[in-house]
């Protein structure tokens, strides 16, 4: 399940669970329209990890843990830190990403 963010409150979310995934994205931004029905599905085919959509114009908080520059980007966390990240509006490059969090 992809959960949207309404509250600046990543880094409790960060802490609380292991394996964090998290879409980076804004209204006005066509790629991140693009790729957020994309990630929701791919949050389907994972189990242990949490997925959450921030709005990054109205979370400036949340933007910062990721020092988020361009949209859409994705970030992984782990055990409360930053593990990597990616702007892609390809699936696969999203996959890849989840992947190195999944199996370790």
């Amino acid at each position: 399940m992809l959960q949207e963010l309404e509250t600046d409150t990543l880094q409790n979310l960060v802490q609380e669970n292991d394996k964090v995934v998290v879409q980076y994205g804004a209204t006005w931004c066509g790629n991140c329209r693009i790729m957020k029905p994309k990630m929701k599905r791919l949050a389907g085919d994972y189990e242990g990890i949490t997925f959450l959509y921030v709005d990054a114009e109205k979370l400036p908080e949340s933007r910062k843990l990721a020092a988020v520059t361009n949209l859409p980007t994705f970030a992984t966390f782990k055990g409360g830190q930053l593990v990597n990240q990616v702007q892609t509006n390809k699936e696969e490059g999203l996959k890849t990403l989840i992947d190195e969090i999944a199996n370790n």
